[in-house]
């Protein structure tokens, strides 16, 4: 079964013409919204600041309420999320560290463009193939998979966040 559609709060704070969420919404492989309130209650927010990792035991949380990322610049991160965690009820998740292969970010450990970050959590959540159709939007998307393919295997069989911590000390 298909896993539901990704939301992304747009903050655009980014150039438009770089914006991998602007494309992801065009090509219909997610929901741009533009307000806080517009993620669903106690959906999953993807948080680089969170002190839980995604796992796969949160596919329930996923399929049931929505996975959800915020689109904004890494400038202005740390001030989103606390202004988010303040707002709004989530059940946020911070990714363990895989690779940016985005033109931007290439080559940069934890950097990752919106729509790596959400490829790497269907993946890690058991929907490689929804992860493999986000991806296909870029011409350097099946990189992303390609570099990252033993982590995101590897954090794919944990059954829950504390292996996905003890599993990212292996790559790192």
């Amino acid at each position: 079964m298909k896993a539901p559609l990704p939301i992304i709060l747009h903050l655009s704070q980014d150039d438009p013409k770089k914006c991998s969420a602007r494309k992801m919404a065009r090509f219909k492989r997610a929901k741009l919204v533009d307000h806080f309130n517009d993620i669903p209650f106690r959906a999953l927010v993807l948080d680089p600041f969170s002190q839980i990792a995604l796992s796969p035991s949160d596919d329930s949380i996923l399929r049931h309420r929505g996975l959800a990322a915020i689109d904004c610049s890494w400038e202005d991160a740390e001030r989103v999320f606390q202004r988010f965690k303040k707002n709004r009820r989530a059940e946020n998740r911070a990714l363990p560290l895989l690779l940016a292969v985005n033109p931007v970010k290439f080559g940069k450990w934890g950097e990752l463009s919106t729509l790596e970050a959400l490829a790497a959590s269907y993946y890690i959540m058991g929907h490689k193939d929804d992860a493999t159709e986000m991806l296909s939007i870029y011409t350097w998307g099946e990189n992303f998979i390609t570099i990252n393919k033993e982590p995101l295997e590897a954090y794919s069989q944990c059954s829950n966040s504390t292996e996905v911590v003890e599993v990212q000390k292996e790559f790192l």
